[in-house]
């Protein structure tokens, strides 16, 4: 998959393409189904599909401080989209200046111009331009006047749920990872670089990987949950994972703390990745040191079997 920075990336003799647009934080199964019908259309006209995406969050620019939890960093998100098959990943740079870009102007430099759509393929609430003017009946008519195409992307939907980025940060914020794979299609995965913490699991016989996450990560709800460490190069690891404060020592800052199931080495200064696969309990606070230990020896074991 080639990978450019920004549509003027495009290079000369640029040919026909498919292209679909959007966020696609997350690349649940709802973007799962718009970018592989992209990709599959692209492949009956012989010409190559072009996923747009845009960095930041076009809401942290359009309303700075509005930032929503991020459900994939950049890297994930592109692993994901190739995984689909798509043959060029375009990244917009969402600017102040490319926010104010009118939806006709989007249209013509964006898709005439420079990706020369044959066909253009979109969720039914797909909005463009300043202050999202555009949308896709606009879409259709400028198709109509550019010749090129405009299909709908399918939604997906279970049990009356429609899946959207939306809804699966509002299951993460729950704590409802169970429910928040089934709209990704997979676990969801929080990063980061494994730092020193207090040292406190290693004095109870359970040392923690302490992960250092970005800013605007889609961290579950406090409380301990079955995951599975993933290592770059390595097998994953069953981890029993607590999000919270530990309120038994009066923490104030939030972590990310995983304790890798029968692992010994050092992960000190590692970027690491957990798929949170079950909520096990929400946080508690213990009046002891030894009512603690035996809750984590009930964890490790509730992680062994929810892991299988």
């Amino acid at each position: 998959m080639q990978r450019w920075r920004g549509y003027e990336a495009a290079p000369g003799g640029w040919g026909r393409s498919v292209v679909t647009i959007g966020v696609f934080d997350g690349v649940h199964k709802g973007h799962q189904a718009t970018i592989g019908h992209a990709v599959a259309r692209a492949r009956e006209l012989g010409v190559k599909s072009v996923v747009v995406t845009f960095d930041p969050h076009p809401a942290e620019v359009v309303r700075p401080g509005s930032h929503p939890a991020v459900l994939t960093e950049p890297a994930r998100k592109a692993e994901l989209i190739e995984a689909l098959g798509v043959d060029v990943l375009c990244v917009v740079p969402f600017t102040p200046e490319f926010s104010r870009l009118p939806a006709e102007a989007f249209v013509h430099d964006i898709l005439v111009e420079h990706l020369h759509a044959a066909l253009v393929v979109v969720g039914a609430n797909f909005r463009f331009g300043h202050r999202a003017a555009g949308d896709v009946a606009l879409l259709e008519r400028l198709g109509r006047t550019f010749g090129f195409g405009v299909e709908g992307g399918p939604l997906v939907a279970e049990a009356g749920t429609v899946f959207s980025s939306t809804y699966i940060r509002s299951c993460v914020d729950a704590g409802d990872v169970a429910a928040a794979a089934a709209a990704l299609g997979r676990p969801h995965r929080v990063e980061g670089v494994v730092v020193r913490g207090d040292q406190r699991g290693r004095e109870l016989g359970y040392p923690t990987a302490n992960l250092l996450t970005h800013r605007y990560a889609a961290v579950p709800a406090d409380g301990v949950y079955a995951a599975r460490l993933v290592r770059r190069g390595g097998a994953p690891l069953a981890a029993a994972v607590s999000v919270g404060t530990n309120p038994t020592f009066s923490g104030r800052e939030r972590r990310v703390e995983a304790y890798a199931l029968d692992f010994t080495g050092d992960l000190y200064g590692e970027r690491l990745a957990l798929d949170f696969v079950a909520h096990l309990r929400e946080q508690r606070t213990y009046d002891s040191i030894e009512p603690l230990v035996a809750q984590i020896a009930e964890d490790v074991e509730r992680t062994r079997r929810a892991l299988g």
